[in-house]
């Protein structure tokens, strides 16, 4: 089963979720766009998000280049989901889940976290 939901929904999920992130963490956020796809790369279908840049942890001369990203895709979480309460708690792990790799933390520390 899936949970039907219009765009407009889910990029407000998304923006609930990214409300929730503490201001201190935000302080540190600079050059970084979060994007609502519909899908994610085809060879990779039952991806829910995904982080595209140089984590904090590894940067250095940073300078003039582009945002960093970070991507939630609708469709295979709307499909993982029986519930819009699903969905909504699916997109806030996906959103902390990504924005952790922009602050240098590793898959599985973000799994012992409780944000895999």
């Amino acid at each position: 089963m899936s949970v039907e939901m219009s765009r407009e929904d889910f990029e407000d999920l998304v923006g609930q979720a990214l409300e929730e992130i503490p201001d201190e963490f935000w302080d540190q956020v600079e050059n970084l766009v979060v994007l609502v796809e519909d899908d994610p790369p085809a060879d990779q279908p039952g991806l829910l998000g995904l982080y595209d840049g140089v984590p904090l942890t590894e940067r250095d001369d940073y300078a003039g280049v582009l945002p960093d990203r970070v991507f939630v895709y609708r469709n295979p979480t709307l499909r993982m989901c029986d519930t819009d309460e699903e969905v909504a708690e699916e997109v806030r792990v996906t959103v902390i889940h990504e924005i952790g790799h922009f602050f240098g933390i590793e898959d599985a520390e973000l799994d012992d976290l409780g944000w895999g």
